[in-house]
């Protein structure tokens, strides 16, 4: 397949240049993943960030306006079908930050609520409620 017939979607690895105010271009590759798989540190971009749900369906050639800090514009420069699939390690890690911050979410709520109740039989104390584990 011709990398300029191929459609961005999940499963593709596309080169951008990420263009400024001033024009200057700046080189990006990625793979765009399924959000499961995501881990930008190591080119895996997930499906439903907002850069790639701006990429989605867009092809080789096309400059896409984007105003985001000082980028004004992308330019898909390739598109390919990815070679390389997101190790389970990389699944697992994403798993386990997003599982930590689930938690973590968890416990503010249950401190602001616990700051916030006044009842009849006695107020909640923030300070007995248990730790995370993980922290």
């Amino acid at each position: 397949m011709e990398p300029q017939k191929v459609a961005i979607s999940p499963g593709c690895h596309v080169d951008l240049a990420l263009i400024d105010k001033k024009g200057v271009k700046e080189q990006l590759s990625i793979d765009i993943v399924l959000d499961e798989a995501a881990d930008f540190e190591h080119g895996l971009l997930g499906e439903s960030t907002p850069l790639a749900r701006v990429l989605l369906g867009e092809k080789a050639g096309t400059v896409i306006p984007y105003l985001k800090d000082d980028i004004y514009a992308i330019e898909v420069v390739s598109v390919y079908k990815s070679t390389s699939t997101p190790s389970q390690e990389a699944i697992e890690k994403r798993r386990a930050k997003l599982k930590k911050t689930i938690r973590a979410v968890e416990h503010t709520s249950a401190v602001v609520f616990a700051s916030s109740f006044s009842g009849k039989w006695g107020d909640y104390d923030p300070d007995s409620l248990p730790k995370n584990s993980d922290e």
